[in-house]
This record gives structure tokens, sequence and C-alpha cells, in this order.
């Protein structure tokens, strides 16, 4: 089944980890052997080629980089300009790949459903030249130096953003930090609804998702996003916030990092098999969601493979981001009819970006 993953960090991979996702992924790992600087080397689960092998056509493909201040302990680069520059190596790879027929952007409506008729005419599977359809998202905007930098941002293609990451923020506060944002972060929530970029909710500490919410009116979505009634952090959202989600008309993509699916993980010591984490569990994240909804037209996948873990942090029944093409059977399982099920696949975010991009 046609999948769109709406949150893949792959620039960050090919630059950061040094990983040319243009090759098979047994490949890649193959080739990290014996390499200690990351904590998932050797156990890679996403390439180009198994996207296609996955029937994986369309991305959310991001941009990252952190600015962080002296006093703060997080990694990242000690001013705003050089975190833009890293974004700017990281869009250079991205065209790098549209140049090599690997990866072909979508910025419009048009964009997309050529891209669709594209992918939807071939009678075969995805072959080794088909270029996978990306979607440019910026995640955490410290790299935006000055509200302008967004429009120039826009005008190379992004098309989402998420003001925030892990901790505090320079436009807003993320994961495990607290507080409302400030007047630069409420300028720049007027900026992506002037320019119509698509407010990404994920990473924002509770305070300044609220805030948020009550000054931004435009398009919202939740690209990698679980559910704090089942894993209690504040990393996942509340019952309250995902109906507050659900209002707006946001998808939540359910992502598969393992600590952020079942409880009481703990990094570097506890293993998938032990913490009986797959796939099904990825089912109960959806599945919750669609009960608070009363519906499926809520969520999709927003999985999040390979962004700074590899298999020793997803679930335990997944080699490669292929066996997405495992989630179908498993929500067939559980109840939900075949039009629920493609809703969930790509459905809800095609309906989401067709709304975005009518005007």
């Amino acid at each position: 089944m046609f999948t769109i993953d709406a949150h893949l960090d792959l620039s960050m991979n090919a630059l950061e980890w040094n990983r040319d996702l243009r090759r098979p992924i047994s490949e890649i790992n193959e080739r990290e052997k014996g390499l200690t600087d990351k904590p998932d080397r050797g156990r890679g689960v996403v390439s180009l080629p198994e996207l296609r092998k996955g029937n994986i056509g369309l991305v959310v493909a991001t941009q990252i980089g952190r600015y962080v201040a002296p006093d703060n302990p997080l990694p990242g680069w000690h001013s705003p300009e050089q975190a833009w520059a890293q974004t700017q190596g990281q869009l250079a790879w991205y065209k790098a790949m549209e140049e090599a027929g690997e990866m072909v952007q979508i910025t419009d409506l048009q964009g997309l459903e050529k891209y669709l008729e594209f992918w939807n005419s071939r009678d075969a599977k995805p072959s080794v030249s088909t270029p996978i359809g990306y979607i440019l998202s910026l995640e955490g905007a410290d790299s935006i130096v000055t509200i302008k930098h967004l429009e120039r941002a826009y005008e190379y293609g992004l098309r989402a953003i998420g003001p925030a990451h892990y901790g505090s923020g320079r436009y807003a506060n993320g994961t495990d930090a607290t507080g409302k944002m400030g007047r630069l972060g409420l300028d720049l929530l007027k900026e992506i609804e002037r320019l119509n970029i698509i407010l990404d909710a994920t990473h924002l500490c509770d305070d300044a998702f609220w805030q948020a919410m009550d000054h931004f009116k435009g398009h919202i979505w939740a690209s990698h996003n679980n559910c704090r009634a089942l894993v209690d952090h504040n990393r996942q959202y509340s019952d309250e916030m995902i109906r507050e989600l659900l209002n707006r008309g946001a998808v939540i993509g359910a992502p598969l990092d393992a600590w952020m699916m079942v409880p009481n993980w703990v990094r570097g010591e506890s293993t998938p098999k032990e913490m009986n984490c797959n796939l099904d569990v990825m089912i109960d994240h959806i599945d919750h969601i669609c009960q608070l909804a009363g519906n499926a037209l809520h969520v999709g996948i927003g999985s999040d493979l390979d962004g700074g873990y590899g298999r020793e942090q997803c679930p335990y029944d997944l080699e490669t981001i292929a066996d997405l093409q495992k989630v179908p059977v498993l929500l067939s399982k559980r109840g939900y009819t075949a039009e629920d099920i493609e809703n969930m696949m790509h459905g809800n975010w095609l309906r989401f970006l067709r709304k975005a991009w009518k005007s």
C-alpha cells in the first residue's frame, strides 16, 4: 500500500552520520561495523532503496540545526548563524539527491497531484530509479536567524516547521522544558501563518503548545507524537492536547522510537524484546487517538526512524523501514476497515495537504 511517512531525518543521517542513503541498508550497516561514535552504528533501518521497497513514496524530510546558549548542556551550535549554515548544507544534500534523480521536492498542490499521478501510473513496484517525493520541514526553529530568514526558507521550499525541539529554544521551549514563548516566538507564529507554512506542534512544551493554539490560526499537524496516556512523559501529548489538535483538523503521525512507545524505557539499557516493544504497540497509540476522535481521520505515520537511534530502540519486528507494510494487517486485526487503513497509511496526510495548499 502506498505510504506516507511524515517525519524522516534524511539529511541528518547523510551528513552527520555520513550515510550514503542511496545504498542498500545492509551495505550502509556493514560499513559502520566497529564504529562507536553514534549509538546506532551498524543498526540503521532507513535508506532510499528501503523506502522504495516499502512503497513509501512520499516523506516529510527534515532540516535540523540547534543553537545552544552557554548554559545549555545539550549539543548544538554556538550561534544561530552556524545552525543556519548547517541547514543550508542539509538543503544542498537534498538538492544533490534531486539532481541524481533520487528524490523530487513537493512544494504545492500542483506538484503533489503530478507526483501522485506519476507514482500511481506505474504498473510495478518502484524501481531503483523511482524518485522519492519529499516535503521539506524544519525541526526546531533555532536556525532561523531572523524572522526574515523564514521567507528565504519558504522560497527554497520549506513547507512545515516545528518551533521547538529538545530543551530551551530561541523561539519556543520544547521537550523537557517549560515556559511560554516570548515576543520572538509569537512573531514567528505570525510569519508562519502569513506564509501558509504548516505548524508542526511536535516537541512544543505544554506551555508553548497552548500558547500556540491560542495565537496561530493556520494549518497544524503533529508529525511524530504519541500519547501521554500510554507513556507518561512530557514528550507525548495528553488527551486534552490531542483533542485540541483534533478540533483544529490536525493529523498526528505515529513515531517508532521505543522510549515514546512503551513506559519505563531506559535508554542504553532496555531492549525492544524485553520491553515487548513491537509494531502492535504503535497500533495501541494509533487506536487511542482514533478512540478520542471517534474516527480514523486524524492519524498517520511519522516514524522518526533513524532519528538518532536504530534497531536497538525501535520495534523488534521491524528490520527496516520497509516493514511499515506490516501495519495495514495489524490495523485490520484491530477491526479497522480498508478505507480506514488507506486513510491512515496515506489518505489523511493527503487530505490535510490538499486543504492546506488549495489556495
